[in-house]
């Protein structure tokens, strides 16, 4: 206890605030939210020795599963599955520490439609979380959570319940006894030690995967000296879980069955708003300083009654719930456009568009607000966040630019919306239902809220047909559903799951030395060597088991010790090409794709003979294949860099892709993107390549990488030692300190294969530029040959648009005359797609 006391004395003078103190700005008692994060994170920090991270995006990298991240785990997902890169910074990690940025709405986590209804839930939320990746386990998890509540925050013990696994007999496993005898360690009296079954506390990552018991700490708000021990995991207000302390001991496989992991792991999280909650002593998690500042702004922007917290029935006209719903959602909004998410029509960009319209239809319809309200709350947002995450105070105005035109839209397209329900109701007979077809329109393609056609057809005395709503819903998951399946069906053979790579591991089996895919040189008449290599089979790897040998016909991985196969990664397609026994000339294995995982980089082949471990093979990559990928990545690097010279160094890359085919770049950018840029951003590329640049490549720590002024990245994990790729200017010229070479030139931290030299781009064409959202544009280029064609094709429509257009200002009156400009019209617009579909025939040029 003395050592307790005073680790809590050190605490409170390296971050200082008193928990008594008189109440704080915008009348909330004890310590401010920003004071309470920084002291979760110190306390881990400087008393356990824990690294502190910043957040993640919330914009998952790397994972298809995931709209969002919803939990702090996220970030951390390559550890437990044991797929993170050996070099990578990652893998370095022992215990860490950081308050993750978390958005729950849509997919398994979806808290969307409760926001309002209550005062607990929200979209956009902080976790609080301490992960120790096979360092400490359970008794010093559960010892420093007990310290950090009781001793630092002072939180009254007896306030406080904690719940274990009470085990499962269907899978064989028992309470989880070693848990609550720690508890009873700490101190905790008997009945505060809980028991629950796995729906409670056992947590999943997902249906397959690392998984383990939990334990939850509960806080009762009422207190008093009562016992609410009943009233624990009972959906109470009154007593609320504040953390979950998750550990990670087994895998659950396809089958169902759990499988002990060979590493155990510490998952922990502890939501901001709640304990804020607790440590302000509210009831309420908008009545923090996390929500006043922005329900007092709602109040000020619509000048209606003030918030008052009520909910159900007591909240006439749901003025309350609609004060909720706009808090939150902007929150959710500011952070989501920040890092990258704009409302859209798919995937995360579209849950975010329903959200965005959630809240304007809040705004105009309850609270009766003028058009703007929304985003007139950025600012305030940005005060309340800004502190802990910085990135929202350079985006600004850009949130507010994206709020404001999206709420336009969205008004625009509500009146169409009230008209075709409009229209619906007089066709409908008096005891019809409203037809499901029209509801599912509504929601899908104009963005319709359900509650909000709910509520407009209950102004009219009309039910919904919600039991084919329901049935179109189900349609629809089951497509998206069928057609993920079909995803994770296809990479079976080249994912390795975490029980393989820890057998590898445990077999001393050493990750792929795949250096030789960069051994290519330049020929004495500007051709492209590549080198051959010669490999011996490791393993192969089959319907998720590793294997010494596999039959003719089969589909396996292959895990060589070397290969010059690329596997794809940073955007660049995966090389192709085949393998041949050594000294065999006449049977080859082709290779389909190439994968990285763990340091492994997998083969996926179908062996046409039987293949072994221990078999000695030769590696041929298809040549024309590679070097079209070296020209297009090569290109990629170029466009980028024309991009920021025409369009301004905030020009960020937002994601690529690079094929033997073409190239894909997304961007943001302040403002419009027109004709006159891309014609600009051409000519700055073909000056590059006339030059003949050469292309310089070396490896260097990632920290002394980092320090290079004007270099470009991106959201993803780099290995430590990082390849810096520098167009024109050696590598060790834009390392020297205060070097300015790398803000005239492109140099970027990059693991793909690239040209030595500029010259065999040849020529750059853009041929597609579209807005993917407000702010983030992208385009489509080809090289080469395919850019000589693409300007011909160019040519030859602006030519035939000319004549169209001459003709058609003529005024024929000839019905025959009309049905042919109307045929031509068809037939231009058959051979552009034709063109961007790389189906062009020889007539078109």
């Amino acid at each position: 206890m003395a050592a307790a006391g005073r680790l809590r004395r050190r605490l409170l003078l390296v971050v200082p605030w008193h928990w008594g103190c008189s109440p704080r700005r915008w009348g909330t008692g004890g310590p401010a939210a920003g004071q309470v994060r920084a002291a979760f994170l110190r306390f881990f920090q400087e008393r356990h020795g824990h690294r502190r991270l910043p957040s993640a995006s919330v914009r998952p990298r790397g994972d298809p599963h995931l709209l969002f991240v919803n939990a702090g785990m996220n970030q951390f997902k390559p550890i437990f599955l044991g797929t993170v890169h050996p070099r990578s910074e990652l893998a370095q990690y022992k215990r860490v520490v950081n308050s993750q940025k978390c958005v729950r709405a849509g997919g398994k986590h979806n808290d969307l439609e409760d926001v309002g209804r209550d005062t607990y839930h929200h979209t956009f939320f902080e976790m609080l979380g301490n992960w120790s990746f096979g360092d400490y386990f359970k008794e010093e998890a559960c010892s420093m959570a007990w310290e950090l509540l009781t001793e630092v925050y002072e939180i009254p013990k007896d306030r406080l319940y904690v719940t274990y696994f009470g085990g499962d007999s269907s899978l064989g496993l028992n309470a989880d006894e070693e848990c609550r005898d720690i508890w009873l360690c700490l101190g905790v009296p008997a009945s505060h030690v809980l028991p629950f079954p796995l729906k409670d506390n056992f947590w999943e990552m997902g249906d397959t995967g690392p998984c383990g018991p939990c334990t939850e700490i509960h806080y009762d708000h009422v207190g008093g000296g009562r016992n609410a021990a009943a009233l624990v995991n009972q959906g109470s207000p009154d007593v609320v879980e504040i953390w979950n302390l998750v550990f990670m001991q087994y895998s659950r496989e396809v089958e169902g069955n759990l499988i002990p992991l060979p590493q155990h792991h510490v998952d922990t999280g502890m939501g901001l708003e709640r304990l804020v909650t607790v440590l302000q002593n509210k009831h309420s998690n908008y009545d923090t300083d996390l929500f006043a500042p922005i329900l007092d702004a709602i109040h000020k922007g619509c000048g209606g009654p003030r918030y008052q917290g009520l909910v159900g029935e007591a909240d006439i006209g749901a003025v309350n719930m609609a004060y909720r719903v706009v808090a939150d959602h902007v929150r959710t909004l500011c952070v989501c456009i920040t890092d990258g998410i704009y409302p859209g029509l798919s995937g995360a960009e579209l849950v975010l568009r329903r959200i965005l319209r959630r809240a304007v239809r809040f705004c105009s319809e309850v609270l009766h607000a003028p058009p703007g309200l929304l985003a007139s709350l950025v600012p305030t947002v940005v005060d309340v966040l800004g502190d802990a995450y910085p990135e929202l105070r350079k985006n600004t105005d850009q949130i507010a630019d994206i709020i404001n035109e999206n709420e336009a839209a969205f008004l625009s397209s509500l009146e169409r919306g009230r008209r075709i329900i409009e229209r619906t109701v007089q066709q409908m007979e008096p005891s019809m239902d409203f037809p499901a077809e029209v509801a599912w329109s509504l929601y899908g393609n104009l963005g319709f809220p359900l509650d909000l056609i709910d509520l407009m057809l209950e102004e009219k005395g009309i039910r919904l047909d919600s039991a084919a709503f329901d049935e179109l819903a189900l349609e629809d998951a089951k497509r998206k559903a069928h057609g993920l399946q079909a995803r994770q069906l296809e990479g079976e053979n080249v994912h390795l799951d975490v029980h393989s790579l820890a057998q590898l591991h445990s077999n001393n089996v050493p990750v792929t030395d795949d250096s030789p895919k960069y051994a290519y040189t330049l020929g004495q008449h500007g051709q492209y060597e590549f080198s051959p290599c010669q490999a011996t089979v490791l393993m192969l790897y089959r319907d998720q088991s590793l294997q010494e040998e596999v039959g003719a016909g089969q589909r396996c991985g292959v895990i060589l010790d070397r290969t010059n196969f690329y596997a794809e990664q940073g955007g660049q397609a995966s090389d192709r090409g085949y393998l041949m026994h050594l000294g065999q000339q006449d049977t080859l294995f082709p290779v389909e794709s190439v994968h990285l995982c763990g340091g492994y980089v997998i083969h996926e082949v179908t062996a046409v003979e039987t293949l072994r471990a221990g078999d000695q093979v030769q590696l041929f990559v298809d040549e024309a294949q590679r070097l079209a990928c070296m020209i297009n990545h090569t290109a990629t690097h170029l466009l980028s860099f024309a991009l920021r010279h025409i369009l301004g160094d905030n020009t960020e890359q937002q994601g690529s892709h690079v094929t033997a085919e073409r190239l894909r770049f997304d961007f943001n950018t302040k403002g419009p993107v027109t004709m006159e840029h891309l014609q600009q951003v051409e000519q700055v590329v073909q000056e590059v390549i006339k030059r003949n640049e050469v292309v310089h490549m070396a490896e260097v720590p990632l920290t002394l990488a980092r320090r290079v002024q004007g270099l470009r990245t991106v959201d993803e994990e780099y290995p430590d030692p990082v390849r810096i790729v520098s167009l024109g200017v050696p590598v060790e010229s834009v390392l020297i300190h205060d070097s300015e070479a790398a803000m005239h030139t492109s140099v970027e931290l990059c693991c793909g294969t690239h040209l030595l030299q500029t010259g065999a781009v040849e020529d750059l064409a853009i041929i597609s530029e579209r807005q993917l959202a407000k702010g983030i544009s992208r385009v489509i280029a080809v090289t080469g040959g395919q850019a000589k064609q693409a300007r011909e094709v160019g040519q030859y429509l602006a030519m035939e648009v000319d004549s169209l257009s001459i003709r058609l200002k003529q005024g024929s009156t000839s019905i025959p005359e009309v049905q042919n400009l109307s045929k031509e019209v068809g037939q231009l617009t058959k051979v552009r797609i034709m063109f961007l579909c790389r189906k062009i025939p020889t007539w078109a040029l």
